[in-house]
């Protein structure tokens, strides 16, 4: 009984004790060891937890059928500072995001961007934020179907089948970034910020070249955009209504949405979750010097035939098509209103069949009120959120 009279004091007060330590101190824990945390925050401005990844898509994009594969926030986070790390080029003067500004949802605004030693690409920079998210968007594998059954693949001739193998071909390629993965592995070693985002990323493995590529890819994956104007009135139903209305949408903004279903969404799909048709000639020349998919499978029947892009964020990634020849939306407009060729593999989609026609090249011939609308609907697209997003911004000091 005397022992049960002295604990019981002594039960309260550490009780007591434990709500005061509550409430007055604050008990920090840390991700990263003491000497891990300086190197890097020496050199990035990175917080000391990692920021969150994980994409969420909204109701109306998972309806489509899309998904979000899961995302780990310390690789994404080291995915992140190589993404902008010029030691991946050659000459150190470029990185992934020289040709892949954030402000611009990730794409360039030149038609041909700069490689590591001042030589221009040969086709334009696709836009990376032009997608919902990438494992939503790219569900392929690495097989040699070119139009999977899984999803889209990479470039403009879809000659890669993931992010990783879309990312070392960037980096290897003798314009854009000229390096071997050896040579980037042994740039990294030694730098003792990557050492410590490496180990919180991958443990004892620590960095290799399938690592530095994985950290890249999900940096990639995280990447989602699906806040536009377009997104939020969509969220408001639930659904995309493909020929109803928007309440939140101008009255212009609602019609050109009516012209974008009737005329453009059989292609590039009603929800931009992903594209309808995968690849496509869309009749910009009768003769292409640039032969895409044709040219990578040497099938004919594929000559002058390239990705479909996704729209999301379009009104910010001019140029345009894959040659980046047209300057605006106006312009692009234009061309599907009157200016479309007869290409011998000009998609389905383009061309009119009847009795007269025999497969000529459609002819929308938009009035300028309409062609006006077109781009005010397409502008509805552009998520202003996902182009200031800190986790996406450059990280160096």
């Amino acid at each position: 009984m005397k022992n049960f009279r002295l604990l019981l004091p002594l039960a309260i007060f550490a009780i007591t004790f434990s709500s005061c330590l509550k409430d007055d101190v604050k008990v920090q824990s840390y991700h990263y060891t003491e000497s891990q945390w300086k190197a890097i925050s020496e050199n990035l401005d990175l917080p000391e937890s990692p920021l969150e990844y994980s994409v969420q898509l909204p109701q109306h994009v998972l309806n489509s059928g899309a998904f979000a594969a899961p995302v780990n926030n310390d690789k994404a986070t080291l995915g992140r500072v190589l993404f902008y790390d010029t030691r991946l080029s050659k000459t150190e003067a470029v990185s992934c995001a020289s040709c892949h500004d954030q402000s611009l949802a990730f794409a360039d605004n030149k038609a041909f961007s700069e490689g590591f030693d001042g030589q221009l690409t040969k086709r334009n920079s696709l836009a990376l934020g032009a997608v919902v998210s990438f494992s939503a968007t790219y569900q392929g594998g690495n097989d040699d179907s070119f139009v999977s059954n899984n999803g889209a693949r990479f470039f403009w001739d879809e000659r890669a089948g993931s992010v990783q193998e879309q990312s070392s071909q960037t980096i290897a390629d003798d314009i854009e970034m000229g390096m071997e993965m050896s040579d980037v592995k042994k740039r990294l070693e030694g730098v003792d910020y990557y050492e410590a985002l490496f180990e919180a990323a991958y443990g004892e493995e620590g960095i290799t070249e399938d690592n530095i590529l994985d950290a890249i890819s999900s940096f990639i994956n995280a990447m989602g955009s699906f806040n536009s104007k377009f997104d939020q009135a969509a969220a408001g139903l639930g659904f995309v209504s493909p020929f109803t209305d928007f309440d939140a949408f101008t009255a212009q903004e609602n019609q050109g949405k009516q012209l974008y279903m009737n005329s453009c969404a059989s292609c590039h799909g009603t929800s931009f979750s992903s594209p309808a048709v995968l690849t496509a000639n869309n009749g910009l020349d009768e003769v292409y010097t640039d032969q895409g998919v044709g040219a990578v499978t040497n099938n004919a029947s594929l000559d002058g035939v390239f990705k479909v892009p996704p729209l999301r964020n379009i009104a910010l990634t001019g140029p345009y098509m894959h040659d980046g020849r047209f300057a605006t939306l106006e312009e692009v407009v234009d061309h599907y209103s009157t200016g479309i060729k007869n290409h011998r593999n000009l998609n389905p989609e383009l061309k009119v069949f009847n009795s007269s026609s025999q497969g000529a090249p459609i002819q929308f011939n938009f009035t300028a009120e309409e062609k006006a609308a077109l781009v005010a609907f397409l502008k509805t697209l552009t998520d202003n959120e996902f182009i200031a997003a800190e986790r996406f911004a450059d990280p160096f000091k």
